[in-house]
């Protein structure tokens, strides 16, 4: 008897998920939901009840409801520079930018300064120089920060900042800094140092998923420096066994208020608190080389669209070239797509991509799709040098996205990611030249090699491939 009513449970959560799952949901992520309910209903019902829908619990989406209304006040202190410093963009950057708009509501703001840094190293010094010149605020928001060599410097910096009387805010996510947050919080609140975690596991009250997470690296100093990348604050070595290649850009211009209304809706989105000193907007200092640059946040907070969106009109944006550069790929239907799309009308695109990552299952899943990218004529590439933790996207020589957003589902549905788009041809020539170095350091896969390696990979991968939208 309870065999029978087991079997027929079975089938009833089965019949359920056929109704259900699909709903509002990509087609890609609803299959590999399904295909864990037909294989097994009862653990994939128990996972799903948790981590089914890429939402967050009811407190965490009302107070996001309220969050339009707190950053229009924060925003209508930055609209003068907005208004008056609006990039003017022709043609396909045009287009983009307006995608920009309707995604985030921040437009694309010109006479900024752009510097990209891609020494790990020297973006710390370069942080630890700029929270030593502050004289308001600091504002760090990281993903990891952990409590090494790299994280105690930049620890002891903000503990020197707070002394001179300079206002320093510190937000990190709880998974990401598992290892480390509670000693990190400890002594920067006993430093004077405003502190939270984001969104740390609470199983009642206000709940939290263990699988939305804020991925995020942003640093606002003064309201007149950003910084915006990949890089987290941990050292080199701390993520896999190779040594991390990063990418930060370092912004001074209008666009910084930008990131500073990101960081006070996340300070808001975990707070209940509204910031409201009266120095976080300062007047931009223009630059004369007038670059143009445009802040795009993205996640579950941001109902009506996803990152993804923007990766694949840059591809169909593209006359001549698109590279993409990360750590993980596993892309949406349309991102693989337009990619397949933009190769056979004669594109020349690259996937740049780290030859080990620091998760088995992603490697696996991702060499699935190498050699139908390969077969439409796509180059692909791997950079065996480094942990390649870069995450950018190059077109043409006219526009670059970069920032935290990998090329994978994790990114595109459920965590809140930055990126930055600049319409910049000095810019867009710095990136192609770090391309050359990832490539140099790497090597480009060949397709008949490729599609006749180990048996058991294969497998292994097209197996992996079957559940990679949940990843």
């Amino acid at each position: 008897m309870l065999a029978l009513l087991f079997t027929i449970t079975q089938w009833i959560i089965r019949a359920g998920a056929l109704i259900y799952v699909p709903y509002r949901r990509s087609p890609e992520a609803a299959k590999g939901w399904l295909l864990l309910f037909m294989i097994a209903p009862w653990p994939a019902l128990i996972v799903y009840v948790f981590v089914g829908r890429a939402r967050h619990p009811k407190w965490r989406r009302e107070r996001a409801e309220a969050l339009p209304a707190v950053l229009e006040r924060f925003v209508g202190k930055a609209r003068n520079s907005f208004e008056q410093c609006r990039g003017e963009l022709q043609g396909d950057s045009a287009t983009i930018a307006s995608l920009g708009v309707g995604l985030a509501e921040l437009p694309p703001l010109t006479g900024n300064d752009i510097l990209l840094e891609s020494e790990y190293d020297r973006f710390v010094d370069r942080l630890v120089s700029d929270i030593d010149g502050a004289r308001d605020h600091v504002h760090l928001m990281f993903y990891i920060f952990a409590c090494d060599e790299t994280g105690n410097r930049v620890m002891s910096a903000l503990e020197a900042a707070a002394r001179r009387g300079v206002t320093c805010r510190l937000l990190i996510d709880a998974f990401g800094s598992l290892k480390d947050g509670k000693e990190v919080g400890s002594r920067m609140k006993s430093n004077g140092v405003e502190f939270n975690l984001i969104l740390p596991f609470r199983l009642w009250g206000r709940a939290t998923r263990a699988d939305m997470r804020n991925h995020r690296k942003i640093a606002v100093i003064d309201g007149s420096i950003g910084w915006i990348g990949s890089q987290n604050i941990v050292n080199a070595q701390g993520e896999a066994s190779k040594p991390n290649r990063e990418l930060m850009a370092r912004v001074t211009g209008p666009t910084v208020a930008e990131l500073q209304v990101v960081f006070i809706g996340d300070w808001y989105l975990e707070t209940a608190t509204e910031l409201s000193t009266p120095n976080l907007f300062p007047a931009p200092a223009i630059s004369n080389r007038g670059k143009t640059a445009q802040v795009v946040p993205s996640g579950p907070d941001y109902t009506d669209g996803r990152i993804d969106m923007m990766i694949v009109a840059l591809t169909h944006a593209a006359n001549k070239c698109v590279v993409l550069t990360t750590p993980y790929f596993v892309p949406s239907e349309p991102l693989l797509f337009a990619l397949k799309t933009a190769a056979i009308r004669g594109i020349d695109v690259r996937l740049i991509i780290s030859a080990v990552t620091d998760s088995i299952f992603v490697d696996l899943a991702q060499a699935s799709y190498f050699a139908e990218l390969m077969r439409a004529g796509a180059r692909v590439s791997l950079c065996e040098r480094h942990f390649l933790h870069a995450k950018h996207i190059s077109v043409d020589d006219e526009i670059v996205l970069l920032g935290s957003t990998n090329m994978d589902m994790r990114s595109f549905e459920l965590n809140s990611e930055i990126s930055l788009l600049v319409f910049d041809e000095e810019v867009v020539r710095a990136i192609h030249a770090l391309e050359n170095e990832y490539l140099a350091g790497g090597r480009q896969l060949e397709l008949e090699r490729w599609t006749n390696r180990n048996f058991a990979k294969r497998v292994a991968s097209n197996l992996a491939r079957l559940v990679s939208p949940l990843l």
